[in-house]
């Protein structure tokens, strides 16, 4: 059997792992709220570019 030991001697010195959750499903507003803001961002990515061509 394989054992880890640190430089203190202590035997199999791992981190201890955080209980484990499982995601929710988000419910309709949220679901709303995520749709406005993919919106807003694809309105500001394409405002930018269209700067951008525009400057240049």
């Amino acid at each position: 059997m394989y054992t880890t030991i640190n430089e203190s001697g202590l035997l199999n010195n791992y981190a201890t792992e955080p209980q484990i959750y499982y995601a929710e499903y988000p419910n309709q507003e949220r679901q709303n709220r995520y749709k406005l803001q993919g919106a807003v961002a694809t309105l500001l990515v394409t405002a930018l570019v269209l700067l951008a061509l525009g400057v240049s």
